[in-house]
């Protein structure tokens, strides 16, 4: 029975991992999400922007892989000015890390998939 309750365990992870993607924020749920989770990464992007377009399938890959340990959530700066200018942003991707609602480290523009964990990994093993 036990091995049985394993599997079926290990198939709803999975589930979860294909099902969890980048959280849209704005204006309306910025603060709320980067208040209400301990870690968060925030891609900033437009939708005119190559690199970002690049960038897009590694952050969709990233969520999963760090499904319950870091959410990850996508800003796009043409609809969200406001809240770009108030980071920094002066060039896209940009991507920053939140921790407990606080801006801890910024990578800008399109890096490996194997960088950017290093760079996660970094922060989560220090913060």
């Amino acid at each position: 029975m036990d091995d049985i309750e394993e599997i079926r365990r290990k198939k709803m992870e999975e589930l979860m991992k294909k099902m969890i993607k980048p959280i849209k924020v704005d204006n309306s749920n910025f603060e709320e999400v980067i208040n209400s989770n301990e870690n968060v990464v925030v891609d900033f992007w437009a939708e005119w922007c190559g690199p970002c377009k690049i960038l897009a399938p590694i952050i969709d890959e990233l969520a999963k892989e760090y499904t319950g340990k870091v959410v990850f959530a996508k800003l796009n700066v043409d609809e969200a000015r406001d809240i770009a200018i108030n980071y920094g942003i002066s060039a896209i991707p940009t991507l920053i890390f939140f921790k407990k609602g606080k801006p801890v480290d910024a990578l800008i523009g399109v890096l490996p998939k194997g960088e950017i964990k290093r760079w996660i990994d970094r922060i989560l093993a220090t913060y």
